[in-house]
């Protein structure tokens, strides 16, 4: 008998409940009326053990991660010192999702914490069913795939519900503790690297050798935090010289490959043609995978820009001020864009210009709020009340201004997970932590390399502090603050609207409610 998915608007894979729900204890949570990332048919074996799908299918799970501005992406940065989700009157206020990210003040029921629970788990399960079963480079491809998953799901929750793909529907999964997490997902990276195909441009959007070096790079960074003691999840932490000597090693492995390098001009790392401009680019989603950026766009844009955005979301002035104002990071007028969309690149303050009445083709002018006066962004924002100008807005991905008249839609750019400058301040950051300097290189000079192509000023030296807000202004809005932030022992401090610091569990996330109950094996987190 075949089960086969129902096609529905969700961006959550479904799965059968009998093969799914027993087996990795999580809820059918679904956010219906978007976009559709494929079906999947799964049939149980002859054992009861559920079939494998495809490997494009496991791919798909991919776009669950970067689809909107909330779940992965709004753990990952809401709750940080880079994103704000202020109300405005009635608007965003979405019974406090936002403001509860910001303030630290999450628990089981948190819709967003329940959503990327589940998104996690069935992508992992999904890869699970392929690594284990396939063989060649498909099975290598699987491999790195559930090892990106179950890193991700390690990260954020600090725990991996693992079902076997020869258990049947009916065996509850176990949990593996995150020392035999770390140890597991290791494993998969190290024989993905072995079989994985060099990385090449036209092969950013799939496993390669070079993204399977990245992670395993990121996870002996982040190793004395997801390996360390469940009671203490904000540390300290104890990084080990051999685990950063192991970064450092697989970060030289990744720039010994001659088609990565530093990109000239920052923003061809994100913009409408990313895929071909960046030379950064390690692994991505492509546009034609079916994923698009419009969100990143949208989620701060004024309804009367173009495109007309959803006026949410904003980043905080202390970290907008961390940049020097020759910093091509912090954006400004973009070739090929500027001079027609009216918007900047990186971030948006001050008077705001756009096309007369929104309309693309038309004068570029400075535009107004719905009350008719100038629209200006100010620095000044609250997140429990705001006008519509209120907040510094971000343009990390600028859309093709040949699409805004159609909403953006159809915009080429790729959505970035790992790029080249992560792994050079990787090794710069396990040099400071005490890994052995190579090819000359120390982490000021790596630092400085980024720093100075990027029109800031040289540092004269580096520590851990200077790392953290320099991996800030680098790769802001790529989904790594909360990470970093956790792992520098700086996650609870207070920040923009938190006054006060939280609570060191706060450092993960509580297992959802709803999947405790499903799933015996698992336990709630320290201090939930």
């Amino acid at each position: 008998m075949n089960f086969v998915m129902k096609t529905i608007k969700t961006n959550h894979l479904f799965i059968p409940l009998l093969a799914l729900l027993t087996s990795i204890g999580m809820s059918s949570c679904s956010k219906l009326n978007e976009t559709v990332y494929g079906t999947i048919s799964i049939a149980p074996t002859a054992t009861g053990a559920t079939a494998p799908g495809s490997l494009g299918g496991v791919y798909n799970q991919l776009n669950g991660l970067a689809t909107d501005q909330g779940d992965w992406f709004g753990m990952n940065e809401h709750s940080t010192d880079e994103l704000l989700g202020p109300t405005r009157g009635t608007d965003w206020d979405d019974f406090g999702t936002w403001r509860r990210l910001h303030l630290h003040t999450w628990d089981g029921t948190h819709n967003q914490v329940v959503a990327t629970w589940n998104i996690l788990n069935g992508a992992t399960f999904q890869a699970t069913l392929l690594a284990e079963t396939a063989s060649g480079q498909t099975k290598a491809e699987a491999q790195f795939l559930r090892a990106f998953f179950a890193t991700a799901e390690l990260d954020l929750f600090g725990q991996l519900p693992y079902r076997a793909a020869a258990d049947g529907p009916d065996v509850i999964p176990a949990v593996k503790s995150r020392v035999d997490a770390v140890t597991f997902v290791l494993a998969d990276l190290d024989a993905a690297i072995a079989a994985l195909p060099a990385y090449t441009k036209a092969t950013r959007n799939k496993a390669t050798k070079e993204a399977a070096e990245f992670l395993e790079a990121r996870i002996y960074l982040n190793k004395a935090v997801w390996a360390g003691d469940p009671t203490k999840p904000a540390g300290p932490f104890t990084f080990a010289a051999a685990d950063m000597n192991k970064v450092i090693s697989l970060c030289d492995a990744i720039k010994t490959n001659a088609a990565l390098s530093l990109s000239a001009n920052y923003f061809d790392n994100f913009k409408w043609d990313n895929g071909t401009a960046s030379s950064e680019i390690i692994f991505s989603r492509e546009a034609a995978d079916g994923i698009n950026v419009v969100w990143l766009t949208c989620m701060g844009n004024h309804y009367n820009q173009a495109p007309s955005g959803w006026n949410g979301f904003t980043t905080l002035s202390d970290f907008y001020n961390s940049f020097e104002a020759s910093d091509t990071r912090r954006g400004g007028s973009l070739a090929g864009y500027t001079a027609t969309v009216g918007t900047t690149a990186g971030f948006q303050i001050g008077q705001i210009r756009g096309p007369q009445s929104g309309t693309m083709g038309n004068p570029v002018v400075n535009l107004t709020d719905r009350s008719g006066n100038p629209l200006i962004f100010t620095p000044d924002v609250s997140l429990f009340f705001s006008t519509e100008s209120k907040g510094i807005r971000t343009n990390k991905y600028p859309l093709d201004p040949s699409t805004i008249g159609g909403g953006g839609w159809s915009s080429a750019n790729d959505f970035v997970f790992f790029r080249y400058a992560d792994a050079r301040l990787m090794k710069a950051e396990a040099i400071l932590r005490g890994g052995s300097p190579t090819g000359g290189e120390t982490a000021l000079s790596i630092v400085n390399s980024i720093r100075t192509l990027r029109g800031a000023s040289a540092l004269t030296s580096v520590d851990l502090p200077t790392l953290l807000a320099e991996r800030g202004r680098e790769l802001y809005l790529e989904a790594v603050r909360r990470m970093d932030m956790v792992r520098f022992g700086v996650f609870n401090a207070p920040v923009g609207q938190r006054s006060t610091a939280s609570d060191a569990s706060r450092c993960v996330y509580p297992i959802p409610t709803v999947a405790l109950s499903s799933n015996p094996n698992l336990k709630q987190n320290f201090g939930y």
